[in-house]
């Protein structure tokens, strides 16, 4: 797995796992605002472009961050937040390792599987994946992500590099993964995020994940849609960070 990285040199770590079909762009503007008081990670997720290698599960890529983070800092860092894909990994981070971090941000993650929505992905790319190239395919696909108008040329030049078969592999573990049990019993503080335009699935989940561990805090956004929240408003989520880790 490849990492860029934000204010390498500062003392505590922050980590922020990108969206599926995105990359570590995803999380630019946020990290510009943080680096001047952390150092900030931005994993670039497999499968993915830029990736050192295919996508094949969602527990694999939990694995190489936590041997990433066992390696470079010592088993733990200070905050790790991730968006859909990002946050499902997270949450696979935070079963597998319950002390991984202090703080998590998990941001409009699903975890509840949809058998209907998983099957129809294969048919679906295997006929449409040779349109993504189209610049106007590609333009009418971004506006419907809700991504604010000049992360456009970021989206198109990755999406435009990310292979057929990662792409149908990372779709499937996103609508096929569930909460594991350990999630229990995580140490860390765990916020949950998610906008009141999220689909049912995306609100749900959340209720799921609060339900497993009811400490954890749910943050419902006014007007906010899928993944808006850290890519449309850095500069509220840069202060929820901050404001979560008492440094506001």
């Amino acid at each position: 797995m490849k990492y860029q990285e934000y204010g390498e040199g500062n003392g505590q770590t922050i980590m922020l796992l990108h969206g599926g079909g995105l990359s570590w762009w995803n999380y630019r503007e946020a990290a510009d605002l943080l680096q001047e008081d952390y150092h900030v990670i931005l994993p670039i997720l497999d499968g993915h472009a830029g990736s050192d290698r295919p996508f094949t599960t969602i527990e694999d890529n939990a694995a190489e961050i936590i041997s990433f983070i066992d390696e470079h800092f010592g088993g733990r860092v200070l905050l790790i937040g991730g968006l859909s894909l990002g946050g499902q990994i997270l949450l696979e981070m935070l079963s597998e390792r319950c002390d991984i971090c202090s703080y998590a941000l998990v941001e409009s993650a699903a975890v509840i599987p949809s058998k209907m929505m998983n099957a129809l992905i294969g048919p679906a790319f295997g006929s449409s994946y040779g349109l993504i190239k189209n610049r106007s395919f590609s333009k009418l696909q971004f506006q419907s992500l809700n991504i604010k108008p000049d992360l456009f040329e970021d989206y198109y030049r990755d999406t435009c590099k990310i292979e057929k078969s990662d792409m149908i592999a990372f779709m499937k573990a996103n609508t096929s993964y569930s909460l594991k049990d350990a999630f229990k019993e995580t140490t860390a503080e765990v916020h949950v995020y998610f906008g009141e335009k999220e689909t049912g699935e995306i609100l749900r989940s959340a209720q799921v994940i609060s339900k497993m561990r009811p400490s954890c805090t749910l943050h419902r956004m006014p007007n906010l849609k899928h993944g808006e929240f850290s890519i449309n408003h850095a500069n509220q989520y840069a202060a929820a960070i901050r404001q979560m880790i008492g440094t506001s």
